[in-house]
């Protein structure tokens, strides 16, 4: 089972990795053996998330605006500097806005665009070669994107360029699938609530209420994001691409009459 679901010696980036279902998953990685390197805006949190993860594993911080193609590009060159190639690639950074059909103007569908679509592609484009370097028909490299279950169902928020850009990650997860495969597999997961800085207003005035109308009854837990992250990771997932993986409790996928 260890060579099933292990990391042991995989190196992986995590974007976003420095908080809410990015720090799930880096922190999963980092217990199952890989070396992670995480990412995020504020350099200061990335640095400490990253001394935090080092107590389970190898960590490493290196701070980047993805919402910038340039700074997708800097930050592939600063990892291509650091290591000879990459095994894994999360694209989990992103944003939300939220606002009434009126007032969403033109500032809110800029910034959750560039951040939650423009940059998976840039970032995906510019550590390519990375990937091709680590990957092979027998034992691929893997991308694996966040998408969001309000790219599956309509969200009860008016949240329209997040739920916009969400649905477009997961058709390009399939576009990206197909172009990169059979050396690279490319997934999404899509997650349902968990708690998160993203989620924490929601959650905070509707969490009993979510939970109560999830087929499994509760909000997700890190160890279920974690879980699903390493399965397309590791060996287990290695015949997976082109798979938008709901992790949600069943709420996208199944709902409740």
């Amino acid at each position: 089972m260890e060579s099933l679901f292990g990391l042991e010696g995989k190196v992986a980036l995590v974007t976003g990795g420095s908080r809410g279902i990015g720090k799930m998953i880096a922190k999963g990685f980092v217990e199952a053996g890989a070396i992670v390197y995480i990412s995020s805006r504020k350099a200061d949190v990335c640095d400490e998330v990253a001394r935090e993860l080092s107590q389970y594993g190898e960590c490493y911080a290196i701070p980047a605006d993805l919402s910038k193609e340039s700074e997708c590009r800097r930050l592939a060159e600063e990892i291509g500097s650091k290591v000879d190639g990459l095994d894994i690639l999360v694209n989990n950074a992103g944003a939300t806005w939220g606002a009434p059909i009126e007032e969403f103007d033109e500032a809110a569908w800029e910034r959750v665009l560039a951040l939650n679509v423009k940059s998976v592609f840039h970032l995906t484009k510019y550590c390519l070669p990375l990937l091709e370097m680590n990957g092979s028909m027998e034992s691929p490299a893997r991308v694996i994107n966040i998408g969001s279950i309000d790219g599956i169902h309509v969200p009860l928020m008016e949240t329209y360029s997040y739920s916009a850009s969400k649905a477009a990650v997961h058709q390009l997860t399939r576009h990206l699938a197909k172009r990169l495969a059979p050396e690279i597999t490319v997934n999404a997961i899509a997650p349902g609530p968990f708690e998160s800085k993203m989620m924490a207003a929601t959650l905070d005035a509707f969490g009993e209420q979510i939970a109560a109308s999830s087929p499994m009854k509760r909000i997700g837990r890190p160890d279920d994001m974690a879980g699903a992250a390493i399965f397309l990771a590791s060996r287990a997932g290695s015949y997976v691409t082109g798979t938008i993986l709901a992790v949600d409790g069943g709420m996208a996928t199944v709902g409740t009459n």
